[in-house]
């Protein structure tokens, strides 16, 4: 930048710039807006602000479009959105975007070794490519009837695991009417394909519509061409977004005709409305379908004879690049992972899919999620490596890993996933000893890299990034003001970030221990406990100002919804003892004033029914013996989706996503985990045996079993056996002996055994 253009004043043009127009000083507002926090260095993270400006300049497109041309067939969410007798509605006024706040519920249908991801909505509406358009198929009866399904009262919605596949069926029907569509991915040779297979039937002649949408479930996506191409026995549409090569969708066979349309002449089901059954006008020759607008809409019609069910195949090839691993199915995955027995078929069913979840959004990167969250956290990924770790998937948490240096910053030793959160330096180094722990070793690395140098440089970040600990302000000591997790509230002094980083020092300072640098891992301790110590003395402060020992978001906040955060020392961290009293007071708090349809409302940003904190807060519960920790795991089991998915944060009347992407992979990371901790939990230098599991599995009387799972002292599978009175139980640990182990069963007297043992009875109590 030249000396001239960097003098001229910027900020007085702007200004000017911004009145001469009748708009308020764009400087002035965001002064005023960062009052609201605590002064810091990055007052927005800048990946933050990009994603909300892609998120909500597809909300401006879909203002444009939407509410003037409501004679469309919409996805789901808009159908349920814009209709004022759904509970659903949301009035519009003066709203400048128009999103999904509602229904944000997806499934994905990727596999374990290859990084696509298509996602089918709770309607059967197919996402083939990220962020692209859609397919979606209809019923239309000869007398006027028609089977939409994203306006369908209900649908029937599952993810049928195969041994070697995963998919989601749905199946609709509604007045003589019926559709039952099927979407999987499979791989050939060395890239994915995407199935879709559509069976229609109906009590009346009618025709099957195949149709190609540009939308999907966040809304608008441009669809500028369609060609058209017959080919030996079936159909081939090229579909061209504008951007990148177009895609390429196949027919099994010759529809019987096919339909196009541009924005000016509508959306295509309008010309189906108007067509006569009788007439045929089946594709013998290349067609082509242009709109400036970037709406092309199209469908393919198939005839239904009554009574006879009529079934059609898509297959669309996928990126090559999506396919670069080794190929593996799901029958591998599954023999790979720790196995859960129960007399619950729905626990069963969600646990399974949690696991397959978790693989098939660790193949080239760690991703909380198949769409809304296709990118990297170092926090998501630490609670994600970790449950990869308890199911036994060592070698992807291994590979995630391996790839941590390569985002740590030369310079400074920062773990940067997003500028302004403080937490990252610790989740980083607490997971990377967490694999240490359970595997004896040190995950893969580059190159020109070490491990040592990546641990010693980021315990140097969090020691150089603190403030000055000789000062009476409450937040002396701590880490700097940041955004940290963003459902925490504004810029501030989070307890979040300090116990992360306490707990990633600790780590490094184990880490160094197995390094032999006893000076390293001396250095670490001491600046650990320091913090902890100013930690502490923050917190004392709390007590004497709110009046009770509790745990606030921050030393200069109220207690709020923003508290969740605070809780992290106990679960996963386990640096408060079990029986903490600020820290069960707080879970106190947290469950009176923000507990919704059974879990935890997290009001800011989030504002929804969050499952993954839901399982925090059950998880202390169950580290101190409080049955309620049970009653929230029941809760979350109720909030998943059909498909056994939860979305980031569920609404609390329609049960559906409002917040973040529609399948969390956190969450079905923290159900992985309680699921494990239910069975065997480390604590101490102890493990803990059955301290989550459900009093009416063990009523079932039939035998329940989990693992083998990692531990620090070696695979642990646990057996517990229902017998009159009490129950037996039975362990094997593949390794050394833990100092001491408790069996701890709800409803039954807990035993407290040496570390060599392998097996007790307990009895049950009244």
């Amino acid at each position: 930048m030249s000396g001239a253009i960097r003098w001229l004043p910027w900020r007085w043009l702007l200004r000017r710039a911004a009145r001469s127009q009748g708009f308020l000083d764009p400087l002035a507002v965001m002064a005023r807006l960062r009052r609201f926090g605590q002064p810091a260095e990055v007052a927005e993270p800048i990946e933050l602000l990009r994603a909300g400006m892609i998120f909500h300049a597809r909300g401006l497109v879909n203002t444009r479009v939407i509410q003037h041309n409501l004679d469309w067939v919409w996805p789901w969410w808009i159908e349920q959105q814009f209709d004022p007798a759904s509970p659903a509605f949301l009035p519009r006024a003066f709203s400048i975007t128009h999103v999904n706040l509602t229904h944000r519920n997806w499934t994905a249908v990727g596999r374990p070794d290859c990084a696509a991801l298509p996602i089918v909505d709770p309607r059967g509406l197919v996402t083939p490519l990220d962020d692209g358009w859609s397919l979606d198929a209809w019923v239309l009866g000869e007398d006027g009837s028609a089977l939409y399904p994203a306006r369908a009262a209900s649908a029937d919605q599952q993810l049928r695991h195969g041994d070697n596949d995963l998919s989601v069926v749905t199946r609709l029907a509604e007045a003589g009417l019926g559709l039952t569509s099927e979407a999987w991915l499979a791989r050939e040779a060395d890239r994915p394909v995407l199935y879709c297979r559509y069976q229609a039937d109906a009590d009346q002649p009618a025709r099957l519509a195949i149709s190609l949408r540009p939308y999907n479930p966040e809304g608008i996506s441009f669809v500028h061409g369609l060609e058209q191409t017959p080919v030996d026995g079936g159909l081939r549409w090229q579909v061209d977004r504008g951007e990148g090569p177009p895609a390429t969708l196949e027919l099994d066979e010759r529809p019987q005709a096919t339909l196009s349309s541009d924005y000016h002449g509508g959306d295509v089901a309008l010309a189906l409305d108007q067509m006569p059954h009788g007439q045929s006008a089946a594709p013998d020759a290349p067609q082509q379908q242009d709109c400036e607008t970037g709406l092309v809409t199209a469908a393919a019609l198939y005839a239904i004879e009554p009574g006879v069910a009529r079934t059609v195949t898509l297959r669309i090839p996928l990126s090559r690049e999506a396919a670069q691993s080794t190929p593996q199915g799901w029958a591998a995955v599954d023999a790979a992972a720790a196995q859960l027995q129960l007399p619950d078929a729905r626990y069963q069913a969600l646990y399974r899919s949690a696991v397959r979840t978790l693989a098939m959004h660790s193949v080239e990167d760690i991703y909380p999620g198949p769409y809304t969250y296709r990118r990297f956290w170092f926090r998501d990924a630490a609670f994600i490596i970790n449950s990869l770790l308890q199911a036994g998937l060592v070698a992807r948490a291994e590979k995630a890993l391996a790839a941590f240096p390569t985002r740590q910053t030369r310079a400074t030793g920062y773990f940067h996933s997003q500028e302004g959160e403080w937490d990252s330096n610790g989740q980083a180094l607490w997971i990377l000893e967490r694999f240490h722990a359970l595997t004896g070793r040190w995950p893969s690395i580059s190159a020109g890299r070490d491990w040592h140098t990546v641990v010693r440089r980021g315990a140097e970040w969090i020691a150089r990034k603190r403030l000055e600990a000789d000062s009476d302000r409450p937040e002396a000591g701590l880490l700097p003001a940041g955004f940290s997790a963003e459902h925490l509230g504004p810029n501030d002094y989070y307890y979040w970030d300090d116990e992360w980083a306490v707990a990633g020092l600790r780590a490094a300072a184990r880490l160094m221990d197995a390094e032999a640098d006893a000076p390293a891992a001396r250095w670490m301790r001491a600046e650990a406990e320091d913090l902890a110590q100013c930690i502490d003395r923050a917190q004392a402060n709390d007590a004497r100002r709110l009046g009770a020992a509790l745990l606030p978001a921050s030393p200069l906040r109220r207690m709020d919804a923003g508290a969740i955060g605070s809780v992290v020392g106990g679960y996963p961290l386990q640096q408060r003892p079990a029986n903490d009293a600020a820290l069960l007071a707080t879970v106190d708090y947290l469950l009176a004033a923000h507990r919704v349809g059974g879990g935890f409302f997290q009001e800011m940003i989030h504002a929804g029914i969050n499952a993954y904190l839901t399982l925090h807060l059950a998880q202390i519960l169950m580290r101190a013996g409080d049955d309620r920790g049970l009653a929230l795991i029941e809760a979350v089991a109720d909030l998943a989706s059909p498909t056994g998915q939860w979305p980031e944060a569920i609404h609390p009347h329609t049960r559906g996503g409002c917040m973040g992407d529609g399948q969390h992979v956190w969450a079905a990371a923290e159900w992985v985990s309680v699921m494990r901790n239910a069975f065997c939990r480390e604590e101490d230098r102890g493990l803990v045996l059955g301290a989550g599991v459900l009093p009416r599995w063990l009523a079932a009387g039939e035998t329940l079993s989990f693992g083998p799972t990692p531990t620090v002292y070696g695979a642990v599978s646990v057996t517990i056996t229902p017998e009159s009175g009490g129950c037996q139980v039975e362990w094997r640990i593949d390794g050394g002996d833990p100092a001491w182990i408790t069996v701890a069963l709800p409803g039954h007297a807990p035993v407290a055994l040496a570390g060599e043992a392998r097996a007790t009875r307990v009895e049950a109590v009244a």
